[in-house]
């Protein structure tokens, strides 16, 4: 990219947690989110600090494309339901530019388990809308954790909210890598 868009893209950064903490396992996006805020916190030089955004979906396509439009890195954090199931365990899958991410999202792509988003519409749709639209971010990184239950409740199942700190660490690693050195903190 160039000009005043290349010069957006170059700076930011934003984390997605997709999904509904009233639908069990469903709820790890948001409590991802929660946690990076803990780590995220203000520090004592805002100016030279890279702002990450933390934005909350309920998994609808359009909505996250709008978050990673212009975006040199998004982070996608979800609840995927495997076949078989394994509740709890981590998926990290990453595309670069130009790269195209239907195989990436277990819609389509290599044989093996089939992982979907445990939403009716997902991100495989949201990353197709993207490259029809020319909306995808420079870099792409998807962290999934195994689903136990995403039917209605509060609070993760055992499995899936043992793999929370690790899953954190997980993109915490992700976008400091990306960034370098340098302190980050959240966006208000």
């Amino acid at each position: 990219m160039t000009g005043e868009a290349g010069h957006r893209a170059a700076h930011r950064v934003v984390v997605i947690g997709v999904g509904n903490e009233f639908r069990r396992d469903d709820g790890i996006g948001p409590e991802v989110l929660s946690r990076l805020r803990e780590h995220l916190g203000a520090g004592p030089d805002a100016e030279a600090e890279t702002v990450v955004q933390l934005v909350h979906s309920d998994g609808e396509p359009a909505g996250i494309v709008e978050a990673w439009t212009g975006a040199s890195l998004a982070v996608v954090v979800d609840a995927v339901v495997a076949d078989p199931p394994a509740p709890g365990r981590l998926h990290r899958l990453a595309t670069g530019q130009g790269a195209t991410g239907h195989g990436a999202t277990g819609h389509g792509g290599p044989a093996g388990p089939r992982e979907v988003s445990s939403h009716g519409l997902g991100l495989g749709e949201a990353i197709g809308l993207a490259e029809a639209l020319g909306r995808m971010p420079d870099h792409l990184v998807i962290h999934a954790v195994e689903a136990a239950d995403t039917g209605h409740g509060i609070g993760l199942t055992p499995a899936v909210s043992a793999a929370a700190g690790g899953l954190t660490a997980a993109v915490l690693r992700d976008v400091r890598a990306a960034l370098g050195s340098g302190s980050v903190r959240s966006a208000p």
